[in-house]
This record gives C-alpha cells, structure tokens and sequence, in this order.
C-alpha cells in the first residue's frame, strides 16, 4: 500500500460494521480473501463519500478519479460474488487473475526494450542471418546464336553507313595495325572499368565501329575484336536475333 494516499482518493476512510479504515486498504484485504465482499455494503460507502464531498466547496478532480477507481474494482469483485455459476464445475477466474497477467506480459515486454535499448548503445544495429545466403549462380555466357558472320554483318552495316564521296584525305605517319586497335580496345574497357567500379563492363560493338574514320579502321577494328575473341579477353552477346551485339570484358 502506498505510504500517502489522497483522503478523498482512495485514502477515504470508511466505517463499516466489519471495516473501519481506507477504502485502498479494504480492497487490499478483500483481494486477498481476509474479508468477505457479500459481507461489505457498498450503498453505506457511497453515502458516507457522497456526505462529506457535499460539505467540501470545491473537490480535486483526481481525488474523485481516484476513488471511483477503486470503488469500481469493489463493485465489480461484488457482483462476480452475488451472479450464480454457469456451471459447477466450471472453474472460477479469481478477480486479480487479469492484472497478474498483465503484470507478466508487461515484465516481459519490458525486459525486450531494455535489451534492444541496451544493444544500440553499445552499436550492435544489426542482428546475425538466421538462414544461409543464397548460392551465387554460376554465370555462363551463351554464344549458341551468335557468329562470325552476325558480326560481319555488323561491320558490313557500319561500312554502308559511311559517306559515298571520300573523306578529306589526311596525313599519317604510320597506318593503323590491329595490335594498335587491339590495344585501343582494352583502353577504353580498362577505362570504363575504373570509372565504373565494375570488372565486366558492357559496351556497344557498334560504339568502336562508329569512331573509326575510314573502312581500313573499321576492318582493322573488325578484326581486332575477333582476336580479342580468340583470346577469351572479350565476349560478344546477342540478346535476340538482329538485336543489338554488345562486348563484354571477361575477368
């Protein structure tokens, strides 16, 4: 029992034949089956409160909370006690059933916050996989619809694309060799790699025939291709047929 209990709360002091105290500690002792309930009036209860808050010229308004709190409780204990069985052998529920209950699951929800609070002051913000990750699968590159003469075709298409009158003929030193192109080739994956992050960049075949600026380039990086082919360096992919052909750089 608390210590200080509000006189017009549920520190009212009751006088009854069998009782003569606070109303807390009558409910107190009625839980506990030291009093029997049948035995309690509580109409002589409500007149004793009812008498002396008319005397008062203004009551708290959780005084009267307070009382009304625990004058339920008693007038519910009372009528469990006055309504007959459904059956007799049906168990009986004791009154205080339904708060111990909530006492446990309180404690034990509580006991849960208190461990997840705990965790996140000290950092673990993560909780460990409880089942395996799944297995990586194991990737095959599918070249059965594609051919040499698909990427022929391809070359075939950018030489057509060119202009019919000749470019402005330029001075070189040196002409263009498939090494040089192949070279050139592995530049321009190397860089894409770094500039990505990734080890198996994607880049369009039609992208290095597009860049040359005669149809010797265009062979020479034609065949370049197919020798970085030849040395699994590269793949070529071909999504579906007459899509577009793609190289990607082998790790």
């Amino acid at each position: 029992m608390e210590a200080a209990q509000n006189p017009l709360g549920s520190g009212y002091a009751v006088h009854l034949p069998i009782y003569d105290g606070p109303i807390a500690l009558l409910l107190h002792l009625i839980e506990r089956q030291e009093l029997d309930i049948t035995e309690v009036s509580l109409v002589a209860i409500t007149d004793q409160y009812l008498r002396a808050i008319e005397q008062l010229e203004e009551i708290e308004p959780e005084a009267l909370a307070d009382f009304l709190g625990v004058a339920a409780r008693l007038l519910y204990i009372k009528s469990r006690g006055l309504l007959p069985r459904a059956s007799e052998e049906e168990a009986e529920e004791k009154p205080s059933d339904a708060l111990i209950q909530q006492l446990l699951d309180y404690r034990r929800f509580k006991g849960a916050v208190d461990e997840l609070r705990l965790r996140a002051e000290i950092g673990l913000r993560t909780t460990a996989r409880l089942a395996p990750p799944p297995a990586q699968m194991e990737r095959r590159l599918d070249l059965s619809s594609l051919t040499i003469a698909k990427l022929a075709e391809a070359a075939n298409r950018a030489l057509q694309s060119l202009p019919s009158s000749p470019a402005t003929p330029t001075v070189r030193v040196h002409p263009i060799t498939v090494a040089e192109k192949i070279a050139d080739i592995r530049e321009r994956f190397n860089g894409y790699n770094r500039a990505n992050g990734a080890s198996d960049s994607v880049l369009p075949f039609a992208a290095f025939l597009s860049q040359s600026r005669s149809r010797l380039e265009i062979v020479v990086t034609f065949l370049a291709v197919l020798e970085l082919i030849k040395r699994r360096e590269i793949a070529a992919e071909q999504q579906k047929t007459f899509g577009e052909i793609v190289l990607r750089s082998v790790a």
